[in-house]
Order: C-alpha cells, then sequence, then structure tokens
C-alpha cells in the first residue's frame, strides 16, 4: 500500500533502532523488508564493515559506510536519495547534502529508540570514540523556554581557533598544594579525559558532596568555562583530605604520590560508570582512569639452569625509572658520544635521555644467588634473570623520574638532567619485540603509523630541595602551543622552555589518537 511519510519513516526508524543493538548477526526477522527483499546482515554492501557510520536506504535494502561515502555512491548510481544513520535514526539528504531536522521525524526516531532500548536491554551506542567502546543509554539534551531565549539572544558562537586559549585557568594555592595544582592542570588536559567530563558521561551512586568523580566533572566545567580569574580549588582538597588521608594537612606532599592517590579514587569512584563490564586492559575495568592510564607490565622470569621461563603481567598507571647518580647502579645505554639519535634525542656529551632510562628499566637483570626462585621445570630453587617489558600500552603513558631518594642513611633530590622527546617510540620496549634485542641494541621501527608513538602533552617539574621546593606543570595546547602553569600565574613557553626543564613527571599521549 502507499505509506505516508511519516509511516514509512516511523516503520524504517522501528526496525533499525533493532539492528543497532545487534550487529554481525542474522536478522531475519528484524530487518525491513522492501520489495520482497530482506536484508540478511547489518553490513556495508560494499566493503563488509559495521562501523564507519552504516547508513541504509530507503529506496531498498543497502547498507553503506558513510565514512567511506559507499552510500554515497550508491545514492548517486540508484537515484535514491534518502538513507537513515542506523547509530542515531537520522534521515540523510544526499540532495541537501545534510540530515533532515524535522521535529516529527525526531518524536518518531525518539520513540522508537525508547521501544528498542525496552526490547534489546538497557543500552544504545550513542557515544563511540575510537577507544571507549562502551554502549549507554543516553538521553539527547532537550534545551528549555529559558534556553531557547538565552541562545536567541546570543547568537554568536566560541570558535576554537589555534590560538584559543579556553582551558587554561590558573589554581590559587591553598597552602603548600602546589603539588596538587600541577597535577590538575595535567589531568584537565588529557584529551579523552576532558572529552568524557565534558560530555557528563558520570553516573554518580554516592552522596554528590563525597564523589571526587563529581567533584573532577565540576572543575572541568569551570576549566572549560572561559572564565580567566584563577579556580580556588577547596573543595578539591577537601576531597582529596577526606580520601587520601595520608594527603592531608598543609606540609609539602609529593606531586607523584599524589597523582597515583588520584587515579586510585577516581577510579573507585568510577566504578558505577561501567555498567559491570569487563575491558581489555590488565585491571579488567571498563572505568575512564583504566581505559585511559592503565597499561600491562610483563615480567619474565628466566630459570638459569633449564632456561623456562615464568611470566606475569600487572597493571601500572606509571613508570618509575632510575636516574643517573642514586645510589642504584645505573648502566649507561647510551649509543656512545658520536651524535648518534634515538627517539629525536641527542646523545652528544654523554647525557642521560629518557630512552636511556627506558633500556635499563627493560634489560635482563640477574638475581643473583640470594634470590633463587623455585622452578616450575626444575622443581627446585635456581639463579634465575629478570626482565620489565612492555605487554600492553595504555592510551597515556605517564613517566615517574625518581629524583627523590629516600633511604636509611640518605635523604636527597637528585639533580641529574634526563633529556626527554616531543615524540617518543616506544615500540623497542615491547614484549613482541624482545626477538629484536641482541647484544644491547634495539632494532628501530620503519613503520610510521605505529599504535607504539606517543606525543608529550604534559610535564610537571620540581625546583628546589628536598626539604622545601615548588612544583610547577608545563601544558601543550594544541599541536604547537606550551603554556607554563605556576599555581595562579600562567604564561607562555616555548618547546625549549620544556625540553630544557628539569622533569619530574612527563606524560605522552598515543598519536593513533585525534589530538587537537
Amino acid at each position: 500500500r502507499q505509506w505516508s511519510w511519516c509511516e514509512h519513516v516511523s516503520h524504517i526508524i522501528s526496525r533499525l533502532t533493532q539492528v543497532a543493538c545487534h550487529r554481525g548477526t542474522p536478522w531475519q526477522d528484524t530487518l525491513p523488508r522492501r520489495n520482497g527483499l530482506c536484508a540478511k546482515s547489518c553490513v556495508c554492501h560494499m566493503c563488509g564493515a559495521h562501523l564507519n557510520r552504516l547508513h541504509s536506504c530507503l529506496y531498498c535494502v543497502f547498507f553503506g559506510c558513510f565514512t567511506k561515502k559507499h552510500i554515497h555512491e550508491h545514492a548517486k548510481n540508484k537515484r535514491h536519495n534518502l538513507a537513515i544513520d542506523l547509530l542515531y535514526g537520522g534521515i540523510y539528504c544526499f540532495v541537501c547534502q545534510d540530515y533532515i531536522y524535522d521535529k516529527e521525524m525526531e518524536q518518531i526516531a525518539k520513540e522508537e529508540q525508547r521501544k528498542a532500548w525496552k526490547l534489546q536491554g538497557t543500552f544504545f551506542p550513542l557515544f563511540n570514540p575510537p577507544v571507549l567502546h562502551t554502549l549507554y543509554k543516553y538521553s539527547t539534551w532537550e534545551p528549555t523556554k529559558r534556553e531557547l531565549e538565552l541562545l536567541r539572544h546570543n547568537p554568536k558562537r566560541r570558535k576554537m581557533t589555534t590560538n584559543c586559549t579556553i582551558g587554561l585557568r590558573g589554581l590559587i594555592n591553598l597552602g603548600n598544594t602546589c603539588f596538587m595544582n600541577c597535577i590538575v592542570q595535567a589531568l584537565t588536559h588529557t584529551p579523552l579525559l576532558r572529552d568524557f567530563f565534558l560530555s557528563d558521561r558520570h553516573k554518580c551512586e554516592m552522596q554528590s558532596n563525597s564523589c571526587l568523580v563529581c567533584e573532577m566533572s565540576q572543575l572541568f566545567q569551570e576549566f572549560y568555562s572561559g572564565h580567566r580569574s584563577p579556580h580556588i580549588p577547596f573543595r578539591l582538597l577537601h576531597l582529596v583530605w577526606t580520601h587520601a588521608r595520608h594527603l592531608a594537612g598543609y606540609e609539602q606532599q609529593d606531586a607523584h604520590e599524589f597523582l597515583i592517590a588520584a587515579l586510585d579514587v577516581l577510579h573507585r569512584h568510577c566504578k558505577g560508570d561501567d555498567n559491570g563490564k569487563k575491558a581489555n586492559n590488565p585491571n579488567n575495568c571498563n572505568c575512564i582512569i583504566d581505559q585511559i592510564f592503565t597499561g600491562g607490565l610483563q615480567s619474565d622470569v628466566t630459570c638459569q639452569v633449564c632456561h623456562g621461563v615464568s611470566t606475569t603481567i600487572d597493571p601500572f598507571w606509571d613508570i618509575s625509572l632510575d636516574l643517573p647518580g642514586s645510589s642504584t647502579p645505573f648502566w649507561p645505554l647510551s649509543p656512545g658520544g658520536d651524535g648518534s639519535t634515538l627517539n629525536g634525542e641527542s646523545h652528544l656529551s654523554g647525557a642521560t635521555t629518557l630512552t636511556d632510562c627506558l633500556r635499563r628499566f627493560t634489560r635482563p637483570e640477574h638475581l643473583g644467588s640470594g634470590a633463587k626462585i623455585k622452578c616450575s621445570g626444575c622443581h627446585s630453587y635456581q639463579e634465575s634473570t629478570k626482565q620489565l617489558t612492555m605487554k600492553k600500552l595504555p592510551i597515556v603513558a605517564c613517566f615517574h623520574l625518581k629524583r627523590f631518594e629516600h633511604s636509611a642513611k640518605l635523604r636527597r633530590k637528585i639533580i641529574t638532567y634526563v633529556s626527554f622527546p616531543l615524540e617518543l617510540d616506544m615500540t623497542p620496549f615491547m614484549a613482541s619485540s624482545k626477538e629484536n634485542r641482541m647484544n644491547g641494541q634495539y632494532q628501530q621501527s620503519v613503520d610510521v603509523f605505529n599504535d607504539n608513538k606517543y606525543s608529550l602533552f604534559a610535564v610537571v617539574n620540581h625546583q628546589g630541595t628536598l626539604e622545601s621546593g615548588h612544583y610547577t606543570t608545563f601544558i601543550r595546547q594544541h599541536m604547537d602551543q606550551w603554556f607554563k602553569c605556576d599555581d595562579a600565574i600562567i604564561t607562555k613557553a616555548s618547546n625549549k622552555d620544556v625540553l630544557d626543564s628539569e622533569g619530574y613527571l612527563l606524560f605522552y599521549h598515543k598519536q593513533f589518537l585525534e589530538y587537537e
């Protein structure tokens, strides 16, 4: 029969919202039948992908990728100019080259999505960035009459430009709280963490006045509001004292210790956000903290008699690296003062580099006769060697340079300069690259586009002595702008300022994710 336009749209959306919840399986009973034909599976008919913003033609049984323009080719060849987005239920017109914004259609789509949620469960994929493959039931924003009135009276929109300073805001020092301020600056400029909080993704299951995630969410709102006056983080400090009592008080604290404590509390308070799902990281947790910061450290213990290998993988949020000048013996691994470069770092005049520290961290270590381990092959205690490598890299890699040495006889700060690069390739330190290590030499990856490359986006520095010092942070804004955050004061900095700094905590972000 001849359907009215709204009946047609209602029928299509009703079927296809069910499809969105069942990608990859047969659809005999759920997909729309058109002209006596039924789609067999919800994949692109040209490349077989089920992602890439899949759209379905409203004239015939055809599925095509919007990203790869397969649905565009179909529309051009067949003159089928209307298609529906399987993820959101929007109708796209290829003549207008835009989605159709119609109140009645939006209401139909919303109602059919609600029915699909009820039919298929409580999850619907309305937010799906490259690495956060989590399905959420998430309501769209409906402006109130008051908000519509404000929008009409304020038509000017703020545009993000290369010289934009939105997100840069000073923090008042509340009495030796520079250790907290510098970590807050690094976290608020972590791209995926920023996207999470600014999209209002947190679903709190605690009392709102005791949840650190709720306070961080408010903090992100403050930072990206456009206000330029320094923010006073008194509520954040109170919550830190409440949940990490060892940091309470106005004494000087360690920024690294605060970072780990903050991530731990945020991880515990984020538990309600993961819907009980397990993720593909060593913590098996789907919270935003573990998705971004958790990596897997592989430990291989090799028996010196039977050469049997015992492997364990442990989660980590950061990697602590020994420095020359510490009481721990340091093996200088630079290729020699021949001016060669590795990871973009200069090795002139024997300067220690971040790559040197990572090489030392991942080199085989003989445990000695005083630390024999029972071998599962020999069934007896034998001497062995231990080697650490990266089994799984986190999205954000944090390197802690161990500048503060505490022992029974010694308490001091190590001021050794360590050269670190703007771009870092972690391939040589992966467990999968162990076979490439021969005689202390690392084969460098020739693949320019690999998932192990990182970009520096924050550096925390400590000035002064162990007893009296001050923390500051360098923050990367966009790809080529750096700013120095010194509590309430923020000033522009250069690449040289950053790379010449002492360096205490180094934050790197994976390059394969789009970074503004």
